[in-house]
């Protein structure tokens, strides 16, 4: 049995899951706008650990989400997973945060576009077929009216993710479906993902890791 953690910290929300051999055991997540991760984090992973009777020894991976998103938030997630692999020796899985936002939705035709909020009317972009497989590649996307031109000729483009909503007075078209209960990426969708690839031991190293942030972070000035 194949027991893989699995943290989720890349937006406002904080979560982890537990799973065996690909199947969720428990999760726990909460998402608040002050970013809690750094004081409830850990308090998950441990009391996910002692409800289902496991020790760090028995984990055989930890697996993260990469990004993009808040560069707050990877660099928390990162660095508990850096630090927690390094020392209990064991591999590290990074994972895809907007496919992981994409695999909440379940369609049978057309695309799936991820997106997360980078301030402004900018967001965090990837497309995936229903598959999961993606078109194209992850993009910090000002959102006008043309911003999904290549995609146009499908009937349907589904729209998830906290940066759906500044779509919604520019691209109005019928075709563009939102789904605005679908908001944060979650571990309860890494289960599936960092199980598989464990099995390709598609690991990264612990030591030189660096989250994907997309774009640089600008540290916000006071206005005099």
């Amino acid at each position: 049995m194949i027991t893989i953690l699995n943290i989720e910290t890349a937006t406002k929300n904080c979560s982890v899951s537990l799973t065996v051999d690909g199947n969720l055991l428990t999760m726990k997540e909460i998402a608040e706008e002050n970013f809690s991760h750094a004081e409830k984090l850990h308090v998950f992973v441990e009391d996910i650990l002692k409800e289902n009777n496991k020790k760090w020894t028995d984990l055989n991976a930890i697996a993260v989400s990469q990004g993009p998103g808040s560069y707050t938030g990877l660099r928390i997630g990162v660095s508990a997973v850096k630090g927690l692999c390094y020392g209990l020796s064991i591999p590290m899985i990074a994972l895809d945060t907007l496919e992981i936002l994409a695999r909440q939705l379940v369609v049978e035709k057309g695309l799936i576009v991820s997106m997360l909020d980078a301030r402004r009317m900018e967001a965090y972009c990837a497309v995936f077929r229903p598959d999961y497989t993606s078109v194209g590649v992850v993009e910090a996307k000002v959102i006008e009216s043309d911003s999904f031109d290549f995609i146009i000729d499908q009937e349907e483009i589904h729209l998830i993710g906290d940066g759906a909503p500044k779509c919604k007075d520019v691209l109005t078209d019928a075709k563009f479906i939102y789904h605005d209960s679908i908001v944060y990426p979650s571990a309860k969708e890494m289960c599936k993902m960092s199980f598989e690839k464990y099995n390709k031991s598609e690991f990264v190293d612990v030591a030189y890791f660096e989250p994907f942030y997309l774009k640089d972070f600008v540290l916000p000035t006071k206005k005099k």
